[in-house]
């Protein structure tokens, strides 16, 4: 009886895999900028923010191809993604199947989600270190291939299942989740940073640009490690979700939009997560890097 109740409720989800969502299901802004927020900030940002440290882009280079980066991002959800999202009410996959017919839908599929098991197990992963962490579970460092123990798969596995659980509630039940996550996890990358700054000798605002320019971004980039520049910040910013935007999976979400203009939306993932949480973590790892009691590597 209990599965027969499960699998009865999500039936009754209706997701509108094959028809255009109707006027009745949209959703307001509120939805839309506590998803891009909660999405665009998480784990995989204290990844990412590092990486610029690592390859030496400079301070300016860097706050400047985030800035540019970022709006061309925004600017791809709001003209290309949204617009025909709000068209159509569809998405991806059957608007592409009305297009070019169910083959080549097939096998675009088959492709879409080979890459998305790659990019959900990243994530995932990355994201189940905040578990692994305070429970002291031996957890794989960054040139390792395989897992390291098997309370770290185990964790993985729950932190999967809890996200996908929630990714087929449908849309209603990801809204209010990342209602509900959004503001405090950019609190803690911003708190996060911030702690560093009387280690890092930050007591000003002209203080932390020149700590900025000497110990964090130095444009030097770490042993082993190419330089980056402006454009590899800007493209990187612009192209981290290529897929989602110019590539249009993102149709997924914006269908239930009431009108186009929801697409910047996305900006309050971009400059919070993609601007503002890449920046906290590049603190951190340049604190790391210079209070660490032995020598790193990234």
């Amino acid at each position: 009886m209990a599965q027969t109740g499960i699998i009865q409720k999500l039936d009754s989800l209706n997701e509108f895999d094959r028809q255009p969502v109707t006027k009745d299901k949209l959703k307001g802004t509120g939805g839309f900028i506590s998803m891009y927020a909660g999405e665009h900030v998480a784990g995989t940002e204290f990844i990412i923010g590092p990486l610029f440290v690592a390859h030496g882009v400079s301070a300016l280079d860097l706050f400047s191809g985030l800035l540019l980066g970022n709006a061309l991002a925004v600017l791809s959800w709001a003209f290309l993604t949204a617009p025909i999202a709000v068209r159509t009410r569809l998405n991806l996959y059957w608007h592409l199947r009305k297009i070019c017919g169910p083959y080549l839908v097939f096998i675009y599929n088959i492709a879409n989600a080979v890459m998305f098991c790659f990019l959900a197990g990243a994530m995932i992963t990355v994201s189940a270190t905040a578990v692994g962490v305070p429970f002291g579970i031996s957890m794989p460092g960054l040139n390792d291939l395989y897992p390291t123990s098997f309370g770290w798969i185990f964790t993985v596995l729950l932190t999967g299942m809890a996200v996908t659980t929630i990714a087929i509630l449908g849309i209603d039940s990801l809204a209010r989740f990342a209602k509900l996550c959004a503001p405090w996890l950019a609190l803690i990358f911003v708190a996060a940073a911030f702690a560093t700054f009387p280690k890092l000798q930050i007591h000003s605002l002209s203080d932390f640009w020149t700590v900025a320019n000497e110990r964090i971004w130095t444009g030097i980039p770490l042993e082993g490690m190419t330089k980056f520049t402006f454009w590899h910040v800007m493209f990187f910013a612009w192209f981290v979700n290529m897929a989602m935007h110019i590539g249009r999976s993102d149709l997924t979400i914006f269908r239930y939009a009431k009108n186009w203009k929801y697409g910047f939306a996305s900006a309050f993932g971009m400059y919070i997560g993609h601007y503002i949480a890449w920046i906290s973590s590049g603190i951190l790892f340049a604190a790391y890097l210079e209070f660490a009691p032995g020598p790193v590597a990234y």
